[in-house]
């Protein structure tokens, strides 16, 4: 496997509602990682709520989306979206890493997570905000 670009949306509690109906619309299957599944609930008012999810169409469309949390600052059209670079090959994905962080301010280390071998955030020298990690399967 190469690396994936993909869209990720950030919503405001929405993002399983939006993800439904992605699904629906592209004919995709659908998975869901709550904020209980993956044991990192900052607020219990938010255990439900989607902290990963994507659409995979068989055409090929592929959409990831998130609910931002409550304590961290969100509205509607600001960071809409990040960019999700995905892949299995763990030197890859740091390359990529390494190559994206200069000149940008890294949000979360490139490093193990609870749920990715590797996981790391920045928003590069131009504002955009990148997600990179290493795929890992999860049960539809």
């Amino acid at each position: 496997m190469s690396i994936e670009t993909t869209p990720h949306l950030n919503f405001r509690g929405t993002a399983g509602e939006a993800l439904a109906f992605y699904a629906e619309a592209l004919g995709g299957e659908l998975v869901v990682v709550t904020y209980a599944d993956a044991h990192a609930v900052q607020d219990p008012a938010e255990a439900d709520q989607v902290m990963w999810g994507q659409v995979v169409a068989p055409s090929g469309a592929r959409v990831m989306a998130n609910d931002v949390p409550g304590a961290m600052p969100h509205e509607a059209g600001t960071i809409p979206f990040f960019v999700s670079l995905r892949g299995d090959d763990a030197d890859e994905i740091t390359a990529a890493w390494a190559g994206l962080s200069e000149g940008a301010t890294v949000v979360q280390d490139l490093g193990p997570s609870g749920w990715a071998p590797l996981y790391g955030m920045l928003r590069d020298r131009f504002g955009v905000t990148w997600v990179l990690d290493v795929a890992v399967a999860h049960p539809a």
